[in-house]
């Protein structure tokens, strides 16, 4: 998470008057209450109420309104005539599907390319904040299920992947 993705999330937060904002995403989970702003890398453990680390400089995607924004949900699903694996990256939030990082650019990726485990995939822009949407496989895209500019839902498809053996 940037700095920048952070002060425009506590903007937010002073905008709508919360007293109390948490988000856990990815393993990292950001907390700030009355000013207070607290990130750790570590595993959220629920006995733990709050921990306090260093900023971690990742692109981690931030959303404004939503309580916790969940990874992509991939989920497995078998592929009969070939015998593979496919995994379906669902959409984690509400917002805008963009297949490239701005108008008229290459889309990060097409059906039949290769990705890996953290290769952005999309875009998916939510209350003015672009969230990236990465891999959490390495394979082949083979489907892609939304258009660029769609609206998406939470747990919509966005992509199907073919997963290296």
């Amino acid at each position: 998470m940037t700095l920048d993705e952070i002060k425009r999330l506590i903007e937010f937060i002073r905008e709508q008057e919360l007293t109390e904002f948490e988000l856990e995403h990815d393993g990292m989970k950001l907390r700030i209450k009355s000013g207070t702003v607290t990130h750790t890398t570590l595993p959220v453990m629920p006995a733990v109420s709050v921990i306090s680390t260093p900023p971690v400089p990742s692109p981690t995607a931030v959303v404004g309104a939503a309580p916790a924004a969940a990874p992509p949900t991939p989920t497995s699903e078998p592929e009969s005539e070939e015998g593979t694996e496919l995994a379906i990256v669902k959409s984690p939030i509400v917002g805008t599907f963009y297949r490239s990082p701005e108008p008229g650019a290459k889309a990060f990726v097409e059906v039949n390319d290769t990705v890996r485990k953290g290769q952005v995939l999309c875009i998916i822009e939510a209350m003015k904040l672009m969230n990236e949407i990465d891999s959490e496989y390495d394979g082949e895209i083979i489907n892609i299920y939304v258009e660029s500019g769609q609206a998406v839902q939470y747990g919509e498809r966005l992509f199907a992947i073919r997963l290296k053996s």
